[in-house]
């Protein structure tokens, strides 16, 4: 049975009508990993003893008519900067290669609690710093379209893990876009939820005020089922919301008729011209669902990405203060404790990394000014979204600006921070935004749409989403060289 060509929940009722057992399911999904990635390198660690003692759990519990939670039977790889108990969690770096988590992160005990089976962990840009993937101080991870490409970043390795069909679920992170950005580069579905929707307890912090777990997956309904789980209350994460459940998958079916749907198009002066017409066409899919269609005003997005490199370092240079090598981690030898805290970070962060930290200790060694002026300007970032959702009720844009770049092609800070000039407003402003495959550009790269709402419209976005989907039906397409078993 070709169980990669199914989705997350076409696998679950094949579990639960009893088809095909748990442990059968958790057998395939890795012998494909051991098959199949060797060539992408999307995976870091194969959690295999813990998935084939959940499966066993699962049989059992099926064998006696007990009951099962909503993701049952469904392989899920997450990102290896998510804490996950007596597994190691490197966050792509040396620094922690040999850290064995004491502790499960919120969303992977609400994971198990619906009973997912959690098989791997994904590589990533090491502490999430990047928009490729080539930033991992293990590999870097190969795109499923095209194996000279990024995946993009930082969640690449999830992405491509999951266009690989290597499971049709994974979680990843978002503190500029790194979950919609790599998911548009690998043509799947990725969503970043309302700031404080999702419990970050556990999530090792890049930029607090910015990151936000998120799913990703095959297609809008299992992301969606995906959203249910991970939205639980958490009382360990101060930014938590803790908001009624929404049932994201109930109202996926209502029309977009009447949805005011606005477009900045001042914002393509730079764009790629697949990126353009590619965007066009998809605005025509949206008319054609009878959604109207309105032109607005974001000025004020053209400081985000400078805002965003303001404060994101500050924030990682304040995280990543802890790794000094005394309290976990890879520690180097040196004479004296200063010996040690130099030589352990000097050894243990990679090039990305360092730049990262020392721009974000200028940041807050210099009186503050620049920080507190790109506090300032995020505010009117803030307001000028809360402005426009008075006139439209979501945004529309491409997730990126290009297509898949080449492995090694960027070698240009700069260039490859203006990869999330798409992705980072929605960060800012803490709003849902969801990444849908749109297209392909003439080389077959996977493309995508971008749909923005106000806070706490997840479902909306969703919604949004689910539509543009059914009607293009990209994101059930697999990557040739990875469409058999």
């Amino acid at each position: 049975m070709e169980l990669y060509k199914l989705s997350a929940i076409g696998l679950r009722n094949i579990f639960f009508k009893k088809n095909i057992s748990a442990k059968e399911i958790v057998k395939y999904f890795i012998n494909r990993i051991e098959k199949k990635d060797e060539k992408l390198k999307s995976i870091i660690s194969l959690l295999k003893n813990r998935a084939e003692k959940k499966a066993d759990i699962l049989d059992k519990k099926i064998s006696k008519n007990e009951p099962l939670g909503k993701l049952a039977g469904i392989p899920i790889i997450v990102k290896d900067n998510i804490n996950i108990k007596n597994e190691i969690t490197t966050c792509g770096s040396k620094f922690l290669k040999n850290y064995r988590s004491l502790f499960d992160a919120s969303v992977i005990k609400f994971l198990d609690e619906e009973d997912a089976i959690i098989i791997a962990k994904s590589n990533l840009d090491e502490f999430a710093m990047g928009s490729s993937n080539e930033h991992s101080a293990f590999f870097k991870t190969c795109n499923p379209w095209n194996l000279k490409c990024v995946p993009g970043g930082s969640s690449g390795g999830s992405a491509a893990a999951v266009a690989a069909r290597l499971s049709p679920i994974s979680i990843g992170s978002d503190t500029g876009g790194s979950i919609r950005q790599p998911a548009a580069f690998c043509g799947i579905v990725g969503f970043k939820p309302t700031y404080g929707r999702v419990s970050r307890y556990g999530l090792v912090a890049f930029a607090s005020s910015l990151d936000q777990i998120g799913p990703m997956a095959t297609n809008v309904m299992d992301m969606a089922l995906t959203m249910e789980v991970l939205e639980n209350r958490c009382f360990k994460d101060s930014t938590n919301l803790r908001l009624p459940f929404e049932n994201y998958t109930s109202n996926l079916l209502e029309s977009l008729e009447g949805l005011k749907i606005g477009v900045p198009w001042d914002i393509f002066k730079n764009v790629d011209q697949n990126i353009y017409n590619n965007f066009k066409n998809s605005i025509e899919v949206l008319k054609s669902l009878k959604a109207e269609i309105i032109s607005v005003e974001l000025n004020i997005l053209k400081y985000s990405t400078n805002v965003y490199y303001i404060l994101s370092p500050a924030e990682a240079a304040t995280n990543l203060a802890r790794f000094d090598g005394i309290k976990y981690g890879v520690r180097s030898k040196g004479k004296t404790l200063d010996d040690i805290y130099d030589l352990s970070r000097d050894e243990g962060f990679g090039e990305e990394v360092k730049r990262r930290i020392m721009l974000g200790t200028f940041i807050l060694s210099s009186g503050f000014k620049y920080y507190q002026k790109a506090q300032k300007v995020r505010t009117l970032i803030i307001r000028d979204f809360e402005e426009t959702f008075k006139k439209c009720d979501l945004i529309a844009l491409p997730t990126t600006p290009s297509s898949a770049f080449k492995i090694d092609s960027i070698k240009d800070p700069v260039t490859m921070y203006l990869q999330d000039s798409f992705t980072i407003p929605a960060n800012m402003a803490g709003l849902p935004a969801i990444s849908v495959p749109s297209g392909f550009d003439e080389q077959r790269k996977p493309l995508g749409i971008q749909f923005m709402g106000p806070q706490l419209h997840d479902a909306l976005v969703i919604k949004a989403g689910y539509a543009f989907e059914r009607e293009v039906k990209y994101s059930f397409m697999i990557p040739p060289i990875f469409d058999e078993e």
